[in-house]
């Protein structure tokens, strides 16, 4: 079985932090949900590189918004991904630093649980390719060799 994807959460709305939790763990995710920005900073501050599998977040939080959070937290983790929600749609122009940017109510949860999915699957590389070793032809030598005995 594989190890669960860890994702962050943030939202200062407890209610829709609840929810998203929610679904999110009902979907074999782990999540660490948090309610400010400074707490999700100080958690990535303390996480081994590449413990984190995503950053999801709403753009509208106190004292420092989504994009913000984002930002510092790439500079702390390049390789994390990143999704900002917001409940305004227009405001995808400033959530610059996210790699996906998904307006709240225009987006159902399966749409929201796809692009997750998508985004941690991204940031694991793309799959490996095993190449074959070339065929050497030892069955025709051991058929002659049988055959001649």
């Amino acid at each position: 079985m594989r190890p669960k994807k860890t994702i962050l959460c943030v939202d200062n709305n407890e209610q829709a932090l609840s929810v998203r939790t929610f679904l999110l763990e009902t979907r074999g995710y782990r999540v660490i949900p948090t309610t400010t920005s400074q707490q999700a900073l100080e958690h990535i501050e303390q996480a081994v590189p590449g413990s984190l599998d995503l950053l999801l977040c709403d753009l509208l939080l106190p004292q420092m918004d989504g994009n913000e959070l984002v930002r510092r937290a790439k500079q702390l983790q390049p390789g994390l991904p990143a999704m900002i929600v917001s409940g305004t749609v227009h405001a995808f122009d400033r959530a610059v630093h996210a790699d996906v940017f998904l307006p709240k109510g225009a987006a159902s949860p399966a749409e929201m649980i796809e692009r997750i999915r998508v985004l941690v699957a991204r940031k694991r590389g793309p799959r490996k390719v095993i190449h074959a070793q070339p065929q050497h032809h030892l069955s025709g030598l051991m058929t002659s060799v049988a055959v001649a005995s």
